[in-house]
């Protein structure tokens, strides 16, 4: 019995030193931060102060940059204006990146969606309950973030 434990441990070992990590500790690097859903002024004037004061925050975790490239960011509805495809962008590890819903001008550290007027309808996130989906390139899914609550304006994933 004592022989099997340590022939158990020591091929533990083996695998540890050889820089293996168990399935259960691999994750998505980039995850959903947090979601502002219930910006000022909605949901009823639509003005890109109030579109641009809700977001989805993106955050890398790991230790490597990932290329963003036609990744996506979508709400729970099957709308296809409720799609961001990412252009070329490279998230580099512990930074993060804010997707506003309105208009303005990308920079190193904010995106915008593009939304525009048209009232409750050119807003994505919906104020009470919704779900933030995270997919890469190839369409897999890899985060997501959900909320249903009217008690507070934001949601930390």
């Amino acid at each position: 019995m004592r022989l099997r434990s340590l022939t158990t441990a020591a091929v533990l070992a083996a695998g540890l030193v050889a820089g293996s990590q168990p399935a259960h500790a691999a994750g998505p690097a980039v995850k959903i931060t947090k979601i502002y859903y219930d910006s000022p002024g909605s949901p009823d004037n639509g003005a890109n102060k109030s579109l641009n004061g809700e977001y989805v925050q993106l955050k890398n975790t790991g230790r490597t940059s990932v290329n963003l490239k036609d990744w996506t960011v979508r709400d729970e509805t099957k709308r296809p204006d409720h799609v961001y495809t990412f252009g070329r962008l490279t998230l580099k590890p512990g930074r993060t990146i804010t997707l506003r819903t309105g208009r303005g001008k990308d920079t190193g550290t904010t995106l915008y969606w593009g939304r525009s007027g048209g009232g409750t309808f050119a807003y994505i996130w919906n104020q009470t309950r919704d779900t933030a989906y995270l997919r890469n390139a190839a369409g897999k899914l890899v985060d997501s973030c959900s909320y249903n609550s009217s008690a507070r304006d934001y949601k930390i994933c």
